[in-house]
């Protein structure tokens, strides 16, 4: 049989795929199947597949279906897949792969800029690609080709605010929000257009005069103008309540509570907004008046279930404070709040379930010893509703805080922290009761990883020495394990074509997907 050169391959292929390319806006409302059409797989963050074909029993005969190499530095974003094309981001570029054999379509490289920078994924609205920038760029591309339409400044990188967050699509607003770790500014989201790029409205983390948030903050300085709140994660969306949940970051200055005295809302803090007009429907603050740096910007899961017999659609965040939240998600009302790694920072939790802030933890200048600092990290948790279990990669670290720039005239980052022991695990957390079913260690002191859940009753993630992992979901027993020579950036996720499921793991600059053998 005579072969086909690969440039009629790649051409019969790009055919085939634009024939049908666009998002059915209706996937994201349903569980990923064939498809992983946004940032979490679909509206409810819980990273969890129904697909069956790869399942404890099997999962240790994966072997490697392909391999894309991206020649990016690292990747740090969430691959999204749709109509049989995985689009992944690093930097400025993004890559258009053939899922089911890793062969690029096509790369878009950003027009004199050079690759670089942090970035966590793409969305997709329609034929279009959008994605954020290390300058705080709004990019929009065109998925048939790569081809830049149009690009909007969403903040001012001469401040050193920077984009990483993979946008929300919701209807025809395209939600996105910005970050800035190393300067004293506002955080906020904003809601854009997806056609022209044109803002339709725009939430402030900072709370205005006329909001009684606005007293949580001293009115003496101008703190309330820059301290910080920062949206740089993906949230998530109940289309049936038409709420948005998003996390916010740390307050600034950093460490330093003296200069902002008070609970500083709308900081540490989980918010649901009308996705339509960008209005506060309710909140709750994660680490009021937070001194350690524990920016709550993790991922808000959404999930119905029964709580003390009645039915109820709550939300769970696990946070970097090491703290776990369940909220009824209609009213913001806490039905759990419990520690999930050791933690001495707090003295107890007010009558709305928020912790309350020690004031003998908050960091000294010859410094204080405090437990529960980054119970976990901003790679994603996973829920299983089958089990009822929720997933969280956890560090339980003790470490000394330091208070650098003392006084009400701080600025910037005014202390600093140094962690002096850490154990690394998985834990599977009981929604219920807020308590650990079962621990899986992941050893050592590195970072952490996403972690994705199916109905296979197999967990994927990676440990702190880079082997990516699969657990039984239900007793955290090891399954299987790889070694692929780096370390996984984000997370996995899976889709199913052709009647084969993937699972795929973004590993330093190579995405790696994993299947059952054909034979």
């Amino acid at each position: 049989m005579k072969k086909v050169p690969a440039t009629i391959w790649l051409a019969l292929l790009f055919a085939a795929w634009s024939s049908g390319q666009g998002l059915d806006p209706t996937k994201i409302l349903k569980p990923p199947t064939d498809t992983w059409p946004t940032f979490n797989g679909d509206y409810t963050g819980q990273r969890f597949s129904p697909l069956t074909q790869i399942n404890k029993d099997n999962v240790s005969s994966v072997t490697l279906a392909w391999a894309f190499q991206s020649r990016s530095q690292g990747l740090q974003s969430m691959p999204i897949e749709v109509n049989g094309v995985l689009y992944v981001s690093g930097g400025n570029q993004i890559w258009a792969v053939d899922a089911r054999t890793g062969r690029q379509i096509w790369h878009f490289q950003r027009p004199g800029v050079p690759p670089g920078g942090g970035n966590k994924g793409v969305a997709m609205w329609k034929d279009r690609l959008y994605m954020t920038t290390f300058d705080a760029q709004l990019l929009c591309v065109d998925a048939k080709n790569g081809e830049m339409i149009w690009q909007i400044q969403i903040a001012d990188p001469a401040l050193k605010a920077f984009g990483t967050v993979a946008p929300l699509v919701v209807r025809d607003h395209l939600i996105v929000g910005t970050s800035g770790d190393t300067a004293d500014l506002p955080g906020f989201l904003e809601s854009i257009d997806p056609m022209t790029g044109k803002v339709e409205w725009r939430w402030n983390s900072m709370p205005s005069k006329d909001d009684p948030a606005w007293n949580t903050w001293p009115h003496d300085t101008d703190v309330i103008t820059r301290g910080g709140g920062m949206t740089w994660l993906t949230g998530t969306y109940d289309p049936e309540l038409n709420l948005l949940y998003w996390g916010t970051g740390n307050p600034h200055p950093v460490e330093n509570g003296d200069t902002r005295v008070g609970a500083n809302l709308y900081t540490c803090t989980i918010v649901a907004l009308n996705p339509d007009t960008g209005k506060l429907v309710w909140y709750f603050q994660t680490s009021p008046h937070d001194t350690h740096d524990w920016d709550m910007v993790m991922t808000p899961v959404l999930f119905d279930g029964e709580f003390k017999g009645k039915p109820r659609k709550m939300l769970a965040q696990a946070g970097k404070n090491g703290m776990f939240f369940v909220l009824d998600r209609t009213t913001g009302k806490a039905l759990i709040s419990e520690p999930f790694v050791p933690a001495n920072w707090y003295s107890g939790f007010d009558e709305r379930g928020q912790p309350i802030p020690a004031r003998d933890k908050e960091p000294q200048p010859d410094g204080v010893l405090v437990s529960g600092g980054v119970g976990t990290n901003w790679q994603a948790p996973s829920f299983a509703p089958d089990a009822g279990l929720f997933y969280v990669n956890s560090r339980e670290a003790m470490g000394v805080f330091y208070l650098t720039m003392p006084g009400k005239n701080a600025e910037g980052w005014a202390g600093r922290d140094f962690f002096l022991s850490s154990r690394s695990m998985l834990k599977a957390i009981d929604y219920k009761t807020g308590k650990i079913k079962w621990t899986y260690e992941t050893a050592g002191r590195g970072g952490q990883s996403g972690i994705l859940s199916t109905a296979g009753h197999v967990i994927f993630t990676a440990d702190n020495s880079a082997n990516l992992i699969a657990l039984d979901s239900a007793t955290g027993k090891l399954l299987w394990h790889m070694y692929p020579g780096g370390g996984l950036g984000t997370g996995p996720m899976t889709y199913e074509l052709d009647g084969r499921q993937y699972v795929v793991f973004p590993v330093d600059g190579v995405v790696y997907a994993f299947a059952l053998p054909t034979h």
